[in-house]
């Protein structure tokens, strides 16, 4: 195991560990919900996006213990969606990392409310980050407002929208970027930019990590439409082929994979171009080819 993979194991544990504390006990009334909460959330997956949170914080002198709120928010986010993307209504998936899908093991209409109590509960998480000593109380304002639009309409729901209004369509390449730089990319640049508007990076530098995350948000949705086509199921701990039978306009559809490739490796020197402009950018260096080669 390489010292990049040990990093992310080791920073993947502690935000299980914080995790924990910030949702609602699983005792708690009424504890069905807070149960399900639970159960999606800590049921394992990379925690990419809020070690990138902690990472950029770090990048830029904070020690990321000190941005945990905004990290586990950000989390909650993700997994809020991945909940309501594998409802009937939506991808229509049984298994998430490897195990039954919330609405497999609560119901529907129970697993629809643990992603909305996920998405509100972020917010008053991330909100606690006013209360770590050295955190700017404008830097945490900021960050709730960028990761509101991440997660709305002009991001991640966004996306999401024009992918379900389009699937079995034909569409233009400026489409299927949106798609892709909304649907995913979004929440990932943005918790870049929160961990290094956290720890006060200048307007800048934050113009440049957030341009970083998008190279590889879109280098990571172009990855999964890969995988979803040719991945391992068990690797995986999801069904692959998911795109093909809900008609999505993908990558691979679009490009093939050999188009993939190559528009991967351009993202990749591009985003590796863009954060080399930081010292001790290694982790980031190798965060982008964790990404592009990943199989899982």
């Amino acid at each position: 195991m390489s010292n990049f993979t040990r990093e992310l194991v080791h920073l993947g544990k502690i935000v299980e560990e914080e995790m924990v504390k910030f949702l609602p006990k699983k005792n708690e009334f009424p504890p069905q919900l807070f149960e399900a909460m639970h159960y999606s959330t800590l049921s394992g997956g990379k925690r990419l996006r809020p070690i990138m949170v902690m990472k950029a914080a770090e990048l830029f002198g904070m020690s990321y213990e000190n941005v945990m709120p905004t990290a586990c928010g950000i989390e909650m986010i993700h997994t809020y969606s991945l909940i309501h993307d594998d409802l009937p209504v939506m991808d229509n998936d049984d298994f998430r990392r490897g195990k039954p899908t919330c609405h497999k093991v609560y119901g529907e209409a129970l697993a629809l409310l643990a992603g909305d109590a996920l998405l509100t509960h972020a917010f008053a998480t991330i909100a606690m980050n006013s209360k770590i000593i050295g955190i700017s109380l404008k830097a945490v304002l900021d960050v709730i407002e960028k990761v509101s639009l991440a997660a709305g309409g002009y991001g991640m729901i966004g996306g999401q929208v024009i992918d379900i209004e389009t699937s079995g369509k034909n569409i233009d390449r400026d489409t299927l970027y949106y798609i892709s730089n909304h649907k995913t990319g979004y929440l990932i640049k943005i918790s870049l930019w929160s961990g290094a508007r956290l720890a006060g990076a200048s307007k800048e530098d934050l113009e440049i990590i957030e341009l970083f995350g998008e190279k590889i948000g879109l280098a990571f949705q172009i990855v999964d439409d890969m995988l979803d086509e040719k991945g391992d199921e068990n690797t995986l701990g999801k069904p692959v082929g998911s795109d093909i039978k809900n008609l999505k306009n993908t990558f691979v559809s679009m490009y093939g994979n050999i188009g993939c490739v190559k528009i991967i490796n351009e993202l990749s020197l591009e985003a590796k171009k863009l954060i080399s402009h930081f010292k001790n950018s290694d982790f980031f260096i190798q965060l982008t080819d964790f990404i592009v080669n990943r199989s899982y």
